[in-house]
């Protein structure tokens, strides 16, 4: 039979007190199994985050290990740039990449234009089309789980040299757990030039 072990902490004074709450009805609390931190109210130990990535090589970037417990996927860029006009492309999978199966699109607005350009594909989610080789991208995406292995993506960058923003949003359906992210160009060729990419997850 499994053990509940409460340790103490030999550097602290305090008191931490577990107090019941005023009910009539047997209760049974079951712990996950896994090794983590508990959240508190007021004091939220549930977000990770990954190791930032530059991104000034290469065509793509991967984040992979994630959990799979994980439910929502939250991915930053600061300062990015590629070499090329690619669009810029996430893809997410369960032991490799899925590239296949996206829906979605990418709408591209600029100060003082009057009109917007917009980026579609089914290889993975368009998050910012209508790109420059000169553009520096800075803003975040959310990659969240509907239910089951549907996931839900949507965000937003800002190449602030342009005065330009990409909102973007689409589904994909896994054939497991997520557990890896990329982030790469629908070309696959131009390369990463400025910036850095990271990730947190929940």
């Amino acid at each position: 039979m499994s053990a509940v072990q409460i340790q103490g902490n030999a550097s602290g004074t305090g008191t931490l007190t577990i107090a019941a709450p005023n009910t009539n009805t047997n209760r049974t609390l079951t712990l996950p199994d896994g090794t983590g931190t508990f959240a508190v109210n007021g004091v939220s130990t549930n977000i990770v985050s990954g190791t930032a990535v530059a991104s000034t090589s290469g065509t793509s970037i991967d984040f992979t290990s994630i959990p799979s417990w994980v439910k929502r996927v939250t991915v930053i860029f600061n300062g990015v740039s590629t070499s090329g006009t690619s669009n810029y492309l996430v893809q997410i999978g369960a032991g490799s990449i899925t590239s296949t199966g996206y829906l979605g699109a990418s709408l591209a607005s600029q100060a003082g234009a009057s009109s917007a350009a917009g980026g579609t594909g089914t290889s993975g989610f368009v998050v910012a089309d209508a790109v420059a080789a000169a553009y520096i991208y800075n803003g975040s995406l959310l990659i969240q789980n509907i239910s089951g292995n549907i996931w839900i993506q949507s965000g937003t960058l800002v190449a602030n040299t342009a005065a330009r923003a990409s909102v973007s949003g689409g589904n994909v359906t896994l054939s497991g757990a997520l557990d890896r992210v990329r982030i790469t160009t629908q070309n696959g060729t131009d390369t990463f030039d400025a910036g850095s990419i990271n990730i947190l997850y929940e």
